[in-house]
Formats: C-alpha cells, structure tokens, sequence
C-alpha cells in the first residue's frame, strides 16, 4: 500500500483490521493518532470482502488487530490500553455471528498482545515474559523465549514457513528444531518505534 504521510505509524497495517477465514473486522484503534487508519485501510480490505464478510468495532469499543491473535478458529484477545473490554465483546460477537470464537487475555507489561505470544501453527507457542505463565496458553507446546530476545518471540507462520527477525538466535533455531522452514529479516528500524513483523501485514 502506498505511504500516508498524515499516519506515520500506518505502516503497521494489522491494527485497524482483522482478517478471518469468514470475513474482515475494521477495528477501532485505541490510539487517537492512529484511529483514523482504519477509514484508509477498509477500501484496501473491500477489495477481498462484501458488505456482507466487512464488520466493524464502534465507539466506545476499541481494539487494536496487534492485540489478537487468531489460533484455528479461535481467537485470544489481549485487553490492553489500546483494546477494552466493549471492543472485545463486539469482536467476540461478530466472531460468534461467523461461527468462530473469542476469549479475553488480560495484559499487564507490553503493548500488544502478539509482542509476547504468537502462535506458529502445529499447536507451537512462543511465549516470553507475562505469558510464560498464563493459563490460557496452558495446552500449547510452549518455545519459551528468554527475555534478552523477547522481541524475537513475534514472528510470523506464512505457508508452512516462519519468518523470523534478525539478531535473535536462540528463537531461530528453537523454531528451526521444530522443523520449520525459516526466513530471516531484518525489523531493527521498525523495532525503534516498538514494531514487529506481525504489525506490518494482513494474512489471508
């Protein structure tokens, strides 16, 4: 998508929307300086979708796509500063409405919830700090992540590959273990203003 130099942060695109196997949500981003991206990413998001498949988070809901984290057809919504708890029960309906399913993931320290836990498919966990521990991730084979390359804990499950951010090895060759084909990339300038490869995409 072209730049829009008016939303400096909208390169993260995962957080004005979300994209299921049923249909698109258009969030509600909790950040005033980022709320009117969701207005700039539907049209993109149309292409894909009817009216029918396109839903959308409401005042005085909000939710933020970085705090969800879709796992089958279940999703765990991290309830953080940018997403709250109406923004969680209307993207749990709309995903009910759809046949799928939600629960909430309350987060203490980071500002998403996929900065600490993503899944990477094959029942695969990374988890690091807060999440190392909660129970709703009790059931899933669980990498743990040491906190020195915590931010190597998100990465993406594209197609039976895993993409991986550069510099962190002990995540790399954890998931290398587990029979992933891999691909490295370097996020260091995106990490600079706390973004990470799952921010900057929307996975059909």
């Amino acid at each position: 998508m072209p730049a829009l130099e008016e939303y400096p942060d909208s390169v993260f695109v995962e957080d004005p929307a979300v994209i299921t196997r049923c249909g698109a949500i258009i969030t509600n981003p909790g950040a005033d300086s980022r709320n009117g991206e969701k207005g700039e990413i539907e049209p993109a998001v149309r292409r894909f979708f009817d009216d029918e498949h396109v839903k959308h988070i409401v005042a005085p809901g909000t939710l933020d796509g970085g705090d969800v984290m879709m796992v089958g057809d279940h999703f765990y919504v991290g309830r953080s500063a940018r997403t709250n708890e109406e923004g969680i029960r209307q993207f749990c309906e709309i995903l009910k409405g759809w046949g799928l399913s939600g629960s909430e993931v309350p987060l203490e320290e980071v500002l998403h919830l996929k900065t600490g836990v993503n899944y990477i498919e094959d029942n695969n966990m990374l988890v690091s700090g807060e999440f190392i521990d909660k129970p709703d991730f009790a059931d899933y084979n669980k990498i743990v992540v040491p906190e020195e390359e915590a931010y190597g804990a998100n990465c993406i499950w594209v197609n039976g590959t895993v993409i991986v951010a550069e510099g962190y090895p002990t995540v790399l060759k954890a998931v290398q273990d587990l029979g992933y084909k891999t691909l490295v990339v370097d996020t260091s300038e995106y990490r600079k203003v706390d973004g990470g490869l799952s921010c900057m995409s929307l996975r059909f």
